[in-house]
């Protein structure tokens, strides 16, 4: 009787959180009672081990990056003006993401139908927290620009833009420039916010955990090349590097006043190569593409819009667009990658879907 229960919590530990073997691992190992009672008695060490172990691909490539990115701000400290508070703040970022992961395993473990609020409430944190770290992450090269290179690159890429076209792409554009123009474009532009949630939220809602968590996994890959990227090759944007260039600034209606607005609290000036814009979209859609087809799709269209409206809006060079394109599909390949290598070390990691009946 005992093994019987033991089996069900590994198995509901599995369907809550990461569809991995070593999920089935961690239900067995991971001692099944209260966070609470569990972060008391502990002793700190066995803490984190049991974290570690909780963890999946994706947290192995956020903490992988944290990581990384805390080596690099000890190397080149004498080009950022706090960089014990920037290591500071990735340890505290990679201590809560080992310790959801470790609460959500163990309340997933010990209560194998499900019925607590507390299993639902921290499969939800550990399931749609990416989206959090992924806005961290942007945010935070704000302070890492110029950690690697300190001088800004654009000229090349504006010398780039004019080769490839002919002109200087946000500038030719300004001629077919009206109000209605304006608002389109922004309201295509807004929808990168979408991608990823729609194409997560159809995969969660669906209990499709292994589509769900590679799809995450495919853009932490992306994200991450393309922040490595913008480090070692800064880039503020058209926005900044050819202020003045225009005649006027996009004249809108409420769509426009909501970017402006968003721009204006979360702007980082750098982070245009690649485009992280289009880098996170192009992982969301090869997910579509392999997981949800017709969504692919139906998606495609407005993206392609999306490409444009990141040069209309003088957010983005040309050179930024394709780069956005190869990180988000080289983020789709190793995402891949990862998955389908854990998949087939261990068989009985199988993609877990909404049971019938």
């Amino acid at each position: 009787m005992k093994s019987g229960n033991s089996a069900k919590w590994k198995r509901q530990a599995l369907r809550s959180s990461w569809v991995s073997a070593d999920g089935d691992a961690r239900a067995a190992v991971l001692p099944a009672s209260e966070p609470g009672v569990f972060l008391v008695r502990q002793p700190v060490k066995r803490i984190v081990e049991q974290g570690w172990q909780a963890c999946g691909p994706f947290e192995w490539l956020a903490l992988g990056y944290l990581g990384a990115t805390s080596c690099l701000c000890i190397i080149f400290a004498a080009n950022l003006t706090h960089p014990y508070r920037l290591i500071g703040a990735q340890a505290l970022a990679s201590a809560i993401i080992v310790l959801l992961a470790s609460i959500q395993v163990r309340t997933a473990a010990s209560d194998p139908k499900g019925e607590r609020f507390t299993t639902g409430w921290w499969q939800f944190w550990r399931c749609w927290y990416p989206h959090l770290f992924f806005l961290f992450c942007f945010e935070e090269l704000a302070y890492l620009m110029t950690l690697v290179t300190p001088h800004w690159q654009d000229a090349h890429l504006i010398a780039f833009d004019h080769w490839l076209t002919g002109v200087h792409p946000s500038v030719w554009l300004e001629q077919f420039a009206t109000p209605g123009r304006n608002e389109f474009m922004q309201l295509v532009y807004l929808s990168y916010f979408t991608y990823l949630l729609i194409v997560g939220g159809i995969l969660y809602f669906r209990r499709e955990w292994q589509a769900y968590w590679s799809v995450m996994t495919y853009s932490m890959a992306g994200y991450m090349i393309g922040y490595f990227m913008a480090m070692f090759f800064p880039v503020q944007s058209p926005w900044f590097a050819m202020a003045g260039w225009w005649k006027a600034p996009l004249v809108g209606g409420p769509i426009t006043a909501i970017v402006n607005f968003i721009e204006y609290c979360g702007r980082v000036r750098g982070a245009a190569f690649p485009s992280e814009h289009v880098a996170g979209a192009v992982a969301a859609l090869w997910g579509a593409w392999r997981f949800r087809r017709w969504l692919f799709w139906t998606m495609l269209p407005v993206f392609l819009f999306m490409c444009v409206s990141t040069i209309w809006g003088r957010y983005h060079y040309i050179a930024d667009v394709l780069a956005g394109m190869a990180t988000g599909t080289l983020g789709y390949l190793m995402g891949s990658r990862i998955m389908d290598r854990r998949a087939a070390l261990h068989p009985q990691s199988l993609p877990v879907t909404r049971e019938s009946g």
